[in-house]
């Protein structure tokens, strides 16, 4: 897989096989892997007795609404450029958002789940196979954020 800049200020994916639509399906896959979903998450962070309830009632269920918007409309995308058999996947200033999102979404269900050391300090070589895949996924996700930010969301 490749990820380029492209002259109207997005990025151009060129899947190169099989396995490249499977990792890019993995972060959504990633993104609801955790035991509880993300917003209720953010949400149990609000210690204050004052606001946890209406945080809860009231942002929780927005957040989830558009975390799950984001997650669908990177899977449409990704199953649209494969279905057009093109090996092309374009991310427009436009639908970054959503893209951003998404991988976000997915790292911090890795985190999550696999409590990385985020100073990096243990080599991927060391960890199980299952958590160093989770691992490379977690960093790649990050370096397709950079991009994103870099490129797109300027």
């Amino acid at each position: 897989m490749k990820i380029t800049p492209t002259l109207e200020g997005g990025l151009r994916v060129d899947v190169e096989d099989a396995g490249d639509w499977f990792v890019l399906l993995g972060i959504t896959r990633d993104a609801v892997s955790g035991d509880e979903e993300l917003s209720s998450r953010l949400g149990a962070m609000i210690t204050d007795e004052e606001i946890s309830a209406d945080w809860r009632d009231i942002i929780v269920p927005e957040l989830e609404e558009g975390f799950q918007t984001d997650l669908v409309h990177v899977t449409g995308a990704i199953h649209a450029a494969e279905e057009d058999g093109g090996g092309q996947l374009w991310i427009t200033p436009e639908n970054a958002w959503h893209w951003y999102s998404a991988l976000n979404q997915a790292r911090l269900a890795l985190h999550g789940i696999h409590h990385f050391d985020s100073a990096g300090t243990r080599p991927p070589a060391d960890l199980d196979p299952a958590v160093r895949g989770a691992f490379l996924r977690s960093q790649f996700y990050c370096a397709f954020q950079t991009l994103l930010l870099d490129h797109v969301m300027r």
